[in-house]
């Protein structure tokens, strides 16, 4: 387009199939295996997965497009491009907040993201050195940390929260790899990560879930995933937390997709990308509850073990299962590509921003950054340790028994990101100029008329809904 004539310099895709790897590795994360799991179990399974379903198709999916549609537009960092449609549209370019908000959240989101993926890597090391010791006494194929009692295995967590030293080696490790992938630019560090980690990511879950229907319980498993119980569908407890992993599950709000929607090309078809993105991490999310469900079934533990299913659960259910020390070890690694590839993403958001703002190198500007995001993920580090007993918020209503570590959580996830994709959808529903977004879509006839009824009217009213419940979930007790 014309108004784009100005655009400057802008790194790209080296092809649409490139593209898609990139953003699904960025949607795709710990999200799908850690809480997905979690909030299907909380929820009554095939109940939480229906509405999920539903939610993804008719309010993720059409916020996706309108974020990624604002990055190809601008072919700028996610900011200068929303001030940039923003103008052309004849509005003024205060509209970029949507971008601001996403920024600050995802920032915020990486400084703690690194915390918890500093316990995968801590996991991995365990699993890794459990898996040389069955060798090593000629038992491959035996349980996972065979030698220790079940006990044991699930203090593995605690002691690690007692360790604020390896809490903080582990998160900085993390953090290195993340700059140093970014650092090496979009296509050289993003994209060559995506397009190796991502088919990765994908065998190895095909292959856990394949161990997890021959050892585990996967009649169980399927009943509780896909039989919906209709009656605990219509509960607004269920439906709002279906929505809020639908709109979180595919990194909405926080500007990742106008970011990487900036390297695609003008040929690329964004509804169809977005679409493709939107299947793929549906797909990873339902696949991780079919190799997790029937392990914890398998076992005797309940679904709804909540935060700990990952940490401590899966290990424990590792223990009693034949190969369990290798499947055990692949799974870690498999949820550290997960977490890799969406901590790329969240870096890539501000990196972009100040190199374009102040015209700083993009190696200068990932490891400044990254040194940031370091010293502020301390505090969500300690916040199991030596600040176990600060309360940040504890004035604001909902807030008041937060840690550190839970305050950025809840802050970012239950204000920020909903404000910006709240944001997104009326500035795109209503005041982006309507030729400029239509052309950008992709889209033509029925389905531009749906696309457009949906991001106007129905993404504004449940992000509105996510944000309300988020500050005030008095409103369902």
């Amino acid at each position: 387009m014309a108004g784009n004539a100005s655009a400057p310099a802008q790194a790209q895709w080296s092809s649409k199939a490139a593209f898609v790897l990139a953003a699904t590795g960025s949607a795709v994360g710990l999200g799908n295996l850690w809480r997905f799991p979690t909030e299907a179990g909380n929820n009554g399974g095939g109940a939480f997965v229906l509405l999920y379903i539903l939610c993804v198709v008719l309010i993720a999916m059409p916020l996706l497009l309108a974020e990624s549609l604002i990055g190809r537009h601008g072919q700028r960092s996610t900011i200068a491009s929303a001030a940039h449609l923003a103008r052309q549209s004849g509005a003024s370019p205060a509209w970029s907040l949507l971008a601001v908000i996403g920024l600050i959240a995802n920032t915020a989101i990486l400084t703690f993201y690194c915390v918890v993926a500093g316990w995968v890597v801590y996991f991995i090391g365990t699993s890794a050195a459990d898996l040389i010791g069955a060798v090593g006494a000629g038992e491959p194929l035996r349980g996972a940390y065979g030698p220790q009692s079940v006990e044991q295995i699930q203090q593995m967590m605690p002691t690690l929260f007692a360790n604020p030293a390896l809490l903080i080696g582990l998160q900085l490790a993390f953090v290195v790899v993340t700059v140093w992938i970014v650092a090496r630019g979009v296509k050289g560090g993003i994209e060559a990560a995506a397009t190796w980690l991502m088919p990765a990511f994908f065998f190895l879950l095909i292959g856990i879930t394949v161990y997890a229907a021959i050892i585990g319980d996967f009649t169980a498993a399927a009943a509780f995933l896909f039989t919906p119980d209709f009656e605990r569908a219509l509960q607004p407890g269920v439906l709002s937390s279906a929505l809020g992993q639908a709109f979180f599950s595919l990194s909405l709000g926080g500007g990742a997709m106008i970011a990487y929607g900036a390297y695609a090309s003008r040929d690329t078809n964004l509804a169809q990308t977005s679409g493709t993105i939107a299947f793929a991490d549906s797909a990873v999310a339902i696949i991780a509850g079919l190799a997790i469900f029937p392990i914890v079934f398998s076992v005797g533990m309940e679904p709804n073990a909540g935060p700990t299913l990952m940490f401590q659960s899966l290990p424990t259910a590792f223990h009693s299962m034949p190969g369990g020390a290798i499947v055990g070890l692949l799974f870690f690694v498999l949820a550290f590509f997960a977490a890799l590839t969406s901590s790329v993403s969240l870096l890539e958001i501000s990196v972009g921003w100040v190199m374009e703002r102040f015209g700083v190198s993009r190696v200068v500007t990932a490891v400044g950054i990254g040194v940031f995001v370091f010293a502020v993920g301390l505090l969500s580090a300690l916040s199991f340790n030596l600040l176990a007993d600060q309360r940040p918020l504890a004035t604001v209503p909902g807030f008041e028994n937060a840690t550190w570590f839970d305050a950025i959580d809840g802050v970012t996830g239950r204000l920020l990101l909903p404000l910006s994709g709240l944001i997104t959808a009326i500035f795109i529903g209503w005041v982006a100029d309507r030729k400029l977004v239509n052309a950008e879509t992709g889209l033509t006839g029925a389905t531009l008329t749906v696309w457009r009824f949906l991001i106007a009217w129905i993404c504004p009213l449940a992000v509105a809904g996510i944000l309300v419940i988020g500050l005030f979930p008095q409103l369902l007790a």
